[in-house]
């Protein structure tokens, strides 16, 4: 059950950065041209990496608590949930960018 709850935590931590013209829900973006507060594609990249971060904590304590151990990873597995942070990432990223 934790790991429909995380999958569920990651996919929606992946959508985040692009339904908010905000930084992070919090920092209006400046205005950079006229009649324009959309956030540059750079923030919201910027957004997934920090947000790839902190979810990749709550998962440590998850596994920590749930297990009572964490397994040693290589880079081997940063990069393939990184890979799948950014896959999970594209619905949103259709929306905000593509489909207009």
């Amino acid at each position: 059950m934790i790991n429909w709850i995380l999958l569920g935590l990651v996919f929606f931590a992946a959508n985040l950065p692009w339904f908010s013209n905000k930084l992070f829900y919090l920092v209006p973006v400046q205005k950079h041209a006229k009649n324009s507060h959309k956030k540059n594609l750079g923030w919201c990249l910027l957004e997934l990496i920090v947000l790839y971060f902190l979810v990749g904590a709550v998962a440590l304590y998850a596994e920590n608590a749930t297990l009572g151990q964490v397994a040693h990873q290589d880079w081997e597995f940063y990069a393939v949930t990184g890979c799948l942070f950014l896959v999970f990432a594209f619905p949103g990223f259709v929306y905000r960018v593509l489909w207009k």
